[in-house]
């Protein structure tokens, strides 16, 4: 398994791919930082770095579909699935070190933005703990919105298809908590609580808050689990109907 995480993460940093996202993503993020100081008035005393992620989430999950387009619809497109299901390894063990090698690389793309904070920390105070707290949340949401991902490339077979149907969904998800704000949902409390329980936006504003709460947690870990499993179901059953 680590031979193919191997090879895919060298797909990723042996070519501009990876370069340009990580530049894309880092000049969105310098941009929200820029705007967010010009912003502040001469009275406010502290800026908010997780308000970064929180407030231009749209523009970071745009990101993660172009990440994943390729990753198994490539190999459809080039002919070499085939040998891939063929080989020694699992249908489970190779979309793992798919998912972990494009993990890896969007880990590699929030790490490049901790210039920002470490380097506005020589000249002012910067709050450490709600930060740290910021990243892991939106870590996990990245870690949910890759295996969404991933399972679009592996059932449509097409990158390009995959990437615009990977922005509707996970731009989708941004929609929740607004479908959960509106009178309609809030006339009726058990639909509001399950809506605010499935949105991930209202659980990052935890991790934004500086509060680690182990129920977001293993929501965000137990979906992931969930969609890669339904990764490895398609897949496998494709490869049993090519057999």
């Amino acid at each position: 398994m680590f031979s193919l995480y191997k090879k895919e993460l060298q797909s990723f940093f042996f070519s501009p791919f990876a370069y340009v996202l990580t530049a894309l993503f880092m000049l969105i993020f310098s941009f929200a930082f820029i705007t967010s100081i010009a912003s502040i008035d001469s009275n406010t005393l502290k800026f908010s770095f997780p308000n970064i992620f929180y407030d231009n989430f749209f523009f970071f999950i745009f990101i993660i579909p172009i990440l994943t387009m390729r990753s198994f619809a490539d190999e459809r497109k080039g002919g070499t699935e085939v040998l891939l299901l063929t080989s020694p390894l699992s249908v489970g063990r190779i979309v793992l070190a798919k998912f972990l090698s494009i993990l890896t690389v969007f880990a590699v793309m929030m790490i490049a933005t901790l210039f920002f904070p470490i380097y506005t920390s020589f000249s002012g105070q910067v709050m450490w703990s709600p930060l740290i707290c910021a990243y892991l949340g939106f870590f996990l949401w990245g870690m949910v919105c890759i295996a969404v991902g991933m399972l679009l490339s592996s059932l449509t077979g097409n990158a390009i298809i995959a990437a615009i149907l990977g922005e509707i969904i996970m731009e989708g998800t941004l929609l929740v908590d607004q479908i959960g704000g509106t009178a309609l949902v809030n006339a009726y409390p058990n639909l509001n609580s399950a809506i605010s329980w499935i949105s991930m936006q209202r659980r990052f504003v935890f991790f934004s808050q500086g509060m680690f709460r182990l129920e977001d947690l293993i929501f965000f870990l137990s979906a992931t689990a969930v969609v890669i499993c339904w990764n490895i179901i398609a897949i496998e059953k494709r490869r049993w109907s090519h057999s």
